[in-house]
């Protein structure tokens, strides 16, 4: 019951924020500050869903920009998440499909969002070459979720090289951002407290010095970093589920 009165409160909260989004865009078209207007009310859909979304290392966030961001990416919850953690000058890479969502698709675009294609591997690295150069002249950072699809429970999916060649082009550092695996332990939206989201900041992982070709041994590595740090939340969430139950 509890659900069938959240889907549509909350569909209702991320239009009109959406609109406020637009609005702001048509002022000031393809400005990343606009993202933080939408985000900064998009984040408290987290009230109408009975999320509670706990944010870590914040500073590590704030610390090395410009930068490249990775997240895991697990449902459409995670924007909420990312709404509330998204740093300012901060521009995100996503499907070419988003463009056919109603009202999101059309925020998403003049906000100065990055729009890949992704099948097409000539367009998807000339896009990565667009947030390279993104993030060179325009000092904004990007955050790319390099599973490339949601995992819905699968845990960590492997990762696409291309966010690890933006970051050795443009020469900045990535800075992981986990989150606990919500969809396998806890966030049931019948419930009047519907779960817990973790959110963790992890120390950068350098790129100074590497060429492309070392692309596939930085996407290894923040990928071993990325699956620890969440395998530690996982481990913390059930912890705390188990004393709730005690």
């Amino acid at each position: 019951m509890l659900l069938i009165l959240r889907l549509p409160l909350i569909c209702i909260w991320i239009i009109i924020t959406t609109v406020i989004g637009i609005i702001a865009c048509i002022l000031r078209p393809f400005n990343p500050k606009n993202i933080r207007v939408t985000t900064q009310l998009l984040q408290y859909g987290r009230f109408i869903l009975g999320l509670k979304i706990e944010m870590r290392n914040e500073h590590l966030m704030n610390e090395h920009r410009p930068c490249v961001f990775i997240s895991n990416h697990q449902d459409n919850l995670d924007i909420f998440a990312g709404a509330m953690a998204l740093p300012k000058r901060t521009v995100s890479i996503g499907k070419k499909d988003i463009l056919y969502i109603p009202f999101f698709g059309l925020y998403y675009w003049l906000s100065g969002n990055i729009l890949i294609n992704r099948s097409n591997k000539r367009k998807a690295f000339e896009t990565m070459d667009i947030a390279a150069n993104t993030i060179k002249n325009k000092n904004i950072s990007v955050w790319i979720m390099p599973e490339g699809t949601r995992s819905r429970g699968r845990g960590l999916l492997p990762f696409k090289k291309g966010p690890f060649i933006t970051a050795i082009k443009a020469g900045v550092p990535i800075v992981p951002v986990a989150w606990n695996n919500y969809i396998v332990e806890g966030v049931h939206l019948n419930k009047w407290h519907s779960g817990t989201i973790i959110m963790e900041a992890l120390p950068p992982i350098p790129t100074a010095g590497l060429k492309v070709e070392d692309a596939g041994m930085l996407k290894d590595k923040a990928y071993d970093i990325m699956k620890a740090a969440i395998e530690k939340l996982d481990a913390e969430v059930k912890i705390r589920h188990k004393k709730s139950r005690e």
